[in-house]
């Protein structure tokens, strides 16, 4: 049935995609490319994403695609100061899209796009308008849009330097790493438990390409919220740039100390765990 998912009703959310799944094989449904779901205004995205990216009964049978984000550009910037939701879904964003852009004012409707390109400055802008509305936005993620305020590749995961954003009023922040190799397998481990214990549910989102030193694979790596979902693992780089990069959009965290942890990625294979920054830390200082 139609309708807005609450971010607390997880359960029913992997047993409704299992059973579409289940009934498309038996073909008691038509044949299906594409699951849209809605999620209620003020939804947390944390518990949402985890359920797509790392429960087996969605991954056996869907690939997550993108997470699209609408902003009202009329009550954004008081909602932002209620409530922690409307920042926090922008920030997870691979595309977002401002609504009722011809009902705002145009000084209100520059600092909505400002704040936005501070908070996620990775995910692709639309506008959208009662004139020219966006719907392909919401739904193509492979061909152009008129409407886009800023177009990037959607399989690239871009990197820039340290931002300063107006996302400081809730603490959220983008941040951008070219990890240096040799990156391994036992490093993107010990950097995921790492990170998890030491910033728990303040690192946001995680995403990023990194090439495996064993075997030259590239590992497209994601992250919400301190857990760590398995890697989709690819032959080559999906775009020109064949660097390592790693965007982490975190709350009241510094970069340096996400870059502090970074080491941990060329950890050897064989090499005994690292649970925590002192270990690596020491590690280091013996190397």
């Amino acid at each position: 049935d139609a309708g807005c998912l609450c971010c607390a009703n997880t359960g029913a959310l992997h047993e409704t995609l299992a059973d579409l799944a289940f009934k498309r094989t038996r073909k008691e449904l038509p044949p299906f490319e594409r699951v849209i779901i809605e999620t209620s205004g003020v939804a947390d995205p944390a518990p949402l994403l985890n359920v797509l990216l790392g429960h087996p009964l969605v991954t056996d049978h869907y690939r997550l695609e993108a997470t699209v984000c609408t902003v009202d550009a009329q009550h954004f910037l008081a909602s932002r100061g209620k409530y922690p939701e409307p920042d926090k879904q922008a920030a997870v964003a691979e595309r977002i899209v401002v609504t009722k852009g011809d009902l705002a004012r145009q000084d209100v409707l520059a600092s909505v796009f400002s704040i936005l390109q501070d908070l996620n400055p990775h995910a692709e802008l639309f506008s959208s308008t009662a004139e020219a509305p966006a719907v392909a936005s919401l739904f193509s993620f492979h061909e152009g849009n008129g409407n886009r305020a800023r177009k990037k590749s959607p399989a690239s995961i871009a990197t820039r330097g340290p931002l300063q954003p107006h996302g400081r009023a809730t603490g959220i922040r983008a941040f951008s790493f070219r990890p240096q190799g040799p990156v391994t397998w036992a490093g993107w481990a010990a950097w995921s438990r790492l990170a998890s214990a030491e910033f728990g549910e303040r690192l946001i989102r995680v995403k990023g390409l990194l090439r495996m030193e064993e075997n030259g694979e590239i590992a497209l790596v994601q992250g919400v919220q301190g857990v760590f979902h398995p890697p989709q693992r690819f032959r080559d780089w999906p775009d020109a740039d064949r660097g390592n990069r790693l965007v982490c959009i975190a709350r009241d965290l510094k970069q340096s100390e996400i870059e502090a942890t970074l080491p941990a990625l060329n950890t050897a294979p064989g090499t005994q765990a690292i649970y925590s920054l002192r270990e690596l830390q020491e590690r280091q200082a013996q190397q």
